[in-house]
């Protein structure tokens, strides 16, 4: 790929339903469409010849700056030319609570501030992952691209276009206070795309910002990050699936999390444990109806499982099981990191630490808002007696590893979170259960924790019982309130990684072998784990440190992906990732209660 593009160069805007990504000069080069999960449209970001994208921008390129309109998931972008100043204005309708329906349409709106501008614009969908090959028809005042079962139209009045073996061309030649817009509008025939894109066309932007500001004012987060907090809240709402509640952990495939290598993987799915921990933190900033639309999913999920469904680490956005990996052969990658995969094969695996933050994130929000729900309490209780049941296995653990299984510290762990707020829960809401027994297994999984978990050779908790290796996700035990930070061991694991598992201030999340070739950057959670732990320990200005330094990698309109290139900066892996976003709020309320104590 020539002139190669950072993942960091790309902003994105989104409905809860889908979300596009938009390179710095104008190009949407990722949609999926109607959803998260399904076929992309838009693919240029994983090809640069084969993927095909929609650009509106100045002839002449010029400088660019970028921002989301405050309190929104409105972007706009600004072209300085030597013609003048031009700004492009990138937003999906949202109605705030009317969350049923999506009006599956993206609209672009240039204007001309100063001078004069020759706005180029290219429509080039390629479907199903550039795989069918569309057609092109005119319509009044737009183009519809179709193939067999999706269609596209480009609603686009006062501008002529051309059609050719490229995809829709046309330029616009504006001057100081010309406007124009285009809509891209989506449906399952060529009439449903263009009624989509017509109906659109003439509605006023401030709608949508005023729902995105009325959502935005209710975080009640108001300390020194609070832009950077507002700004992970407002990814994590475009990542929630609003029809379901579930909430998908990237909205992309394949960004590589080693340039040029194998590790690419799908992320457009619902995984319990990332979306758990989407809401608890979301919880945090005083957003409690994410959390119930959310438990609305699991308590259809809980009615599959007393029917004898397997309870899976990860589900479609309709709590489906997720479709096993395919390769995209005729797809180059991002910077040439093959294989292209959707799917995702790790929903095969066992990993025994989901059902721990269902239940904590379940607990906190019972705590906070009290509800009376007795299916979902019934399903949660299922997810208890699955700890209970299986906690002694070995599994793959939270990073999913594809080698074979092992007795993961961090999956023992969080069996013995689901036990013990199991148990808080039954007795707070008189849920009919075996608490007894689920105190029983728990105080067994904390004393083989302490027992087995932690090596004194070592001086640290390690990744697996009775092992040597170091992983992050012992930084955990404190969090999860096992132990108390003050505890000695506690403290020397915290050393021990700082020590082994950081390079440039961020962290590693361990240096085990995991059967994959290739390197891995440091992992964005881990260190904003580091930030939430140093905070408990009253270590105040180091937490700033580590927070400071994940927040010194985002883009220039504040997102952040899964791993950061500590040598260099460069945002590495699916992008934007809700699992970095929610560390960030995690982080920043943790240091906002150590200030408050201290």
């Amino acid at each position: 790929m020539s002139a190669r593009r950072s993942i960091g160069d790309y902003a994105v805007v989104g409905d809860t339903h889908t979300i596009a990504l938009i390179a710095r000069d104008g190009s949407i080069e990722w949609w999926c469409l109607p959803r998260f999960d399904a076929p992309a449209v838009f693919v240029r970001l994983l090809d640069d010849d084969r993927g095909g994208a929609f650009s509106v921008r100045p002839a002449n390129g010029g400088a660019v700056a970028r921002e989301y309109l405050a309190g929104t998931n409105v972007l706009e972008t600004t072209f300085s030319t030597d013609g003048g100043v031009t700004t492009l204005r990138d937003w999906m309708p949202w109605r705030g609570s009317d969350e049923s329906t999506a009006a599956r349409a993206i609209v672009r709106d240039i204007h001309v501030v100063s001078g004069r501008c020759s706005a180029e614009v290219v429509f080039d969908p390629t479907f199903d992952y550039a795989r069918a090959a569309a057609r092109f028809d005119r319509f009044d005042r737009g183009v519809v691209a179709h193939t067999s079962d999706s269609a596209l139209a480009l609603f686009a009045p006062d501008l002529s276009l051309t059609v050719g073996h490229s995809g829709v061309r046309g330029t616009a030649e504006l001057r100081a206070g010309d406007q124009r817009r285009f809509v891209a509008g989506f449906g399952d025939r060529p009439e449903e795309a263009i009624a989509a894109a017509r109906a659109i066309y003439g509605e006023p932007v401030d709608a949508t910002i005023d729902a995105w500001r009325s959502w935005s004012n209710r975080c009640c987060y108001d300390g020194p990050y609070r832009a950077a907090v507002l700004r992970s809240a407002l990814t994590l709402k475009m990542l929630t699936f609003a029809p379901t509640g579930a909430l998908v952990a990237a909205p992309t495939t394949s960004l590589p999390e080693d340039l040029g290598g194998v590790r690419n993987w799908d992320y457009r799915y619902a995984w319990l444990r990332d979306a758990s921990l989407a809401v608890y933190a979301l919880m945090g900033l005083g957003y409690h109806d994410e959390s119930l639309r959310f438990f609305n999913w699991i308590e259809r999920l809980g009615h599959e499982w007393e029917r004898g469904a397997p309870i899976r680490i990860m589900y479609t956005l309709d709590g489906t099981a997720v479709p096993c990996e395919t390769t995209l052969e005729h797809l180059r990658g991002f910077a040439d990191s093959r294989p292209v995969r959707i799917g995702n094969d790790a929903h095969e695996q066992i990993q025994l630490d989901i059902v721990g933050e269902v239940l904590h994130a379940a607990h906190t929000c019972y705590c906070a808002m009290g509800w009376d729900r007795p299916q979902l309490l019934r399903a949660l209780g299922h997810l208890v007696d699955y700890a209970a049941d299986n906690w002694r296995k070995p599994d793959a653990g939270l990073w999913e590893m594809r080698g074979p299984p092992a007795h993961h510290l961090n999956s023992k762990l969080l069996c013995w979170v689901a036990l013990d707020r199991g148990v808080r829960l039954a007795r707070a809401t008189g849920l009919r259960a075996d608490t007894a027994r689920w105190q029983h297994e728990a105080d067994t999984i904390r004393a083989v924790i302490v027992e087995k978990g932690y090596s004194r050779e070592v001086g640290a908790f390690t990744q697996t019982l009775g092992g040597s290796a170091l992983d992050a996700s012992a930084l955990r035990i404190p969090l999860t309130r096992l132990l108390p930070v003050t505890d000695p061991r506690v403290q020397s694991t915290i050393a021990r990684i700082e020590h082994d598992l950081t390079r440039s201030g961020l962290v590693l999340r361990y240096r085990t072998v995991d059967a994959l070739p290739g390197t891995e950057a440091t992992f964005a959670l881990c260190s904003l784990w580091m930030a939430n732990v140093r905070a408990r320990m009253a270590d105040v200005e180091d937490a700033r440190g580590y927070l400071d330094r994940v927040l010194s990698a985002a883009n220039d309109v504040g997102l952040l992906s899964e791993e950061i290139d500590a040598a260099t900066g460069e945002l590495l892996g699916n992008f934007p990732q809700a699992f970095t976003h929610l560390g960030v709020i995690d982080a920043a309320l943790a240091i906002a209660e150590a200030t408050a104590a201290r």
